[in-house]
């Protein structure tokens, strides 16, 4: 096998959009078998996650017209990283080289020639970069730009401008099936991998059918989970806060004491509102510590499967012919 290339695409719901993407990705693939960059096995794998509507039918049928489709149906919907992860894991043993890609043909499919003479140059890792976001709306922009800050800020180091489109070698893939974590966020836990890095900067397009899968609820969601996957630090935080109340109640209690030695007081008030400072930072304080060793365990003893497969269309002798 030499130079096997593997596209993982995965699909939820994608009925619509499947067809023309499925076009595109084989006139790519079939313009680099004949340029000579890639091996005549190489293949898309699509990744059924779950849909509740045609789209594993659509490959299946794609499968049985084309023997350059390939596809995995997970056992049940697990989510765009677990769908992406079982496809990659699926295609490293397979390929010298896989791409990740959504399925909604934003991501410029020509970037997939640059990628690969990356790894030709000796790249384990390529990822692709948007050059620009000029065609996002300004509250899409903002709060785009805003999750990678938050995310680099709190301890997920990502690569700016970057989702899941990104090549991988073998070496790197077999390097990433060596992080177990249950909760996934790919996009930091790619960058840890190491390896020979490269960046290929494309324009993203507008979604050719159907709907986004992430709206804003979902981002939000998806930036909590990366945060909580990779960092401990909001939990340091709360420790740091729990030692900036605790000497708020200090400065309170020295107030308090002041104000009782001018002889301007209220029965009782001082008592009452220093307890209440004192006792909430050295509840923040104890939970920020428990919460740390908690952070530790949690983020190493995960054990559930990550994903299921029912079904990987493999080629056979007839599809072959």
């Amino acid at each position: 096998m030499s130079d096997t290339l593997y596209i993982v695409v995965p699909c939820y719901n994608e009925e619509e959009v499947l067809p023309e993407t499925a076009r595109r990705l084989r006139e790519k693939l079939e313009q680099l078998m004949g340029e000579g960059k890639i091996s005549p096995q190489s293949r898309v794998l699509f990744v059924n996650d779950g849909s509740r509507d045609g789209t594993w039918s659509v490959i299946q049928g794609l499968h049985r017209d084309c023997p350059l489709f390939s596809g995995a149906d997970l056992s049940r919907n697990r989510g765009h990283q677990n769908a992406l992860l079982a496809g990659l894991m699926t295609a490293k043993d397979r390929s010298d080289m896989v791409i990740s890609m959504d399925a909604d043909l934003q991501d410029d499919i020509n970037a997939v020639d640059a990628m690969v003479d990356k790894f030709h140059e000796g790249c384990d890792i390529v990822y692709g970069v948007r050059s620009s976001r000029a065609k996002d709306s300004f509250f899409k922009r903002t709060t785009a730009e805003g999750f990678y800050r938050v995310m680099n800020f709190l301890g997920a180091e990502t690569v700016f401008n970057h989702a899941d489109y990104r090549l991988m070698s073998r070496r790197a893939l077999e390097g990433l099936a060596q992080f177990r974590e249950v909760n996934l966020f790919l996009r930091g836990i790619v960058p840890l991998i190491g390896y020979n890095a490269g960046y290929v900067a494309y324009e993203r397009g507008e979604r050719f059918a159907g709907e986004s899968k992430y709206p804003l609820k979902k981002m939000l969601s998806f930036a909590l989970e990366g945060i909580t996957s990779l960092s401990t630090k909001p939990i340091r935080y709360i420790t740091l806060l729990g030692f900036l109340v605790f000497l708020v109640s200090i400065l309170m209690l020295v107030y308090s004491v002041v104000r009782w030695a001018h002889g301007d007081t209220v029965i009782g008030w001082a008592s009452v509102i220093c307890s209440v400072w004192a006792i909430g930072g050295l509840i923040l304080l104890s939970l920020g510590v428990i919460g740390e060793y908690i952070g530790k365990i949690y983020l190493e003893t995960k054990g559930r499967p990550r994903f299921l497969i029912r079904e990987v269309l493999e080629e056979t002798d007839e599809t072959a012919l």
